[in-house]
């Protein structure tokens, strides 16, 4: 039985991750085809699209009271985003770091981190007003960075297909369909593996949902990285971490309240040193190497056998 629900697992992951590839090729040609600039689908509807995954089986779980997975995804995601993609990619090739990045989103990262924290901290409880505000964040957020863009002129790097507009609709919707069928896919499945195993949907959902809900951008920043671009690996990170605090579990709480124990808490608390001290050590050294790459991974196995110790 067991062997069904992880079959169907995977296939939730597969569901997820081509799901926002589709959705986001949709979205992008409709874009172009309305003349949108590229810099404005770039850092709206692709940004919005790799979190897809993130945000479909977040909201799935609050909706549907897994309220530790709803936040352990997001919070698993932002730890193994930071310490593992990162790291990997400073192992493949040590790289220098974007000065933009460390004075404008890196920043960003950490006052969504400390947010989040102090919401949970003042409340049991992520409401509706705290994913309010977290989605008033992100508008402001992605304002600040189109209207930035546009004044100095910046382009996306990204290559946007041009669709024709019956089956860029098609892309749309079908991306949509695969990405919530996908999600509910994940959190049933997921939910039933972790009580069978005897772990807690915490442990499942900071590990290996996490996990699997990040893939998309452990691949592009590897593939950066063999192509020599993988100074984009850090901003790729950042932003993805940003979007998945103030986007998704805005979204997740906004629409149904997420309860809060105290396991969230400590792994937020983590997910925030771990945050501030990469800025810290980014500042400092002003490039990753593979021996920053190195403690990063191994950072994060500690953690996930601290986790596995837990329960």
């Amino acid at each position: 039985m067991i062997i069904a629900n992880i079959f169907l697992l995977l296939l939730g992951f597969v569901l997820l991750i081509k799901g926002a590839d589709f959705f986001v090729d949709g979205s992008s040609s409709v874009a172009k085809l309305l003349k949108v600039p590229s810099v404005v689908i770039g850092l709206t509807i692709v940004a919005l699209g790799t979190s897809a995954p993130e945000a479909a089986v977040s909201v799935t779980a609050g909706v549907s009271g897994s309220n530790e997975i709803a936040i352990s995804n997001v919070v698993g995601s932002n730890i193994f985003n930071m310490l593992v993609v990162v790291g990997v990619c400073a192992l493949i090739k040590p790289f220098v770091l974007d000065k933009t990045i460390l004075k404008r989103d890196f920043p960003v990262n950490i006052v969504a981190s400390v947010i989040l924290l102090s919401m949970m901290l003042i409340g049991s409880v992520l409401s509706r007003l705290n994913g309010i505000i977290m989605l008033a964040l992100m508008v402001a957020y992605v304002s600040f960075l189109v209207v930035s863009a546009i004044k100095n002129r910046e382009e996306s790097s990204e290559e946007i297909k041009t669709l024709s507009p019956v089956l860029s609709i098609i892309y749309i919707v079908g991306g949509l369909a695969a990405i919530i069928f996908g999600g509910d896919l994940v959190v049933d499945n997921a939910t039933v593996i972790a009580k069978a195993m005897g772990w807690s949907e915490t442990f499942i959902g900071l590990t290996i949902i996490a996990i699997g809900t990040s893939l998309p951008e452990l691949v592009t920043s590897i593939v950066a990285s063999k192509k020599g671009e993988n100074a984009l690996a850090l901003g790729n990170v950042v932003g993805s971490n940003i979007f998945n605090i103030l986007f998704i579990l805005g979204l997740s709480s906004s629409i149904s309240p997420i309860a809060v124990d105290s396991r969230a808490v400590i792994n937020v608390i983590f997910l925030t040193v771990m945050t501030v001290a990469m800025y810290v050590l980014c500042v400092i050294r002003k490039k990753l190497g593979r021996v920053e790459g190195a403690v990063m991974v191994t950072m994060y196995a500690l953690y996930t056998a601290y986790l596995l110790y837990v329960g």
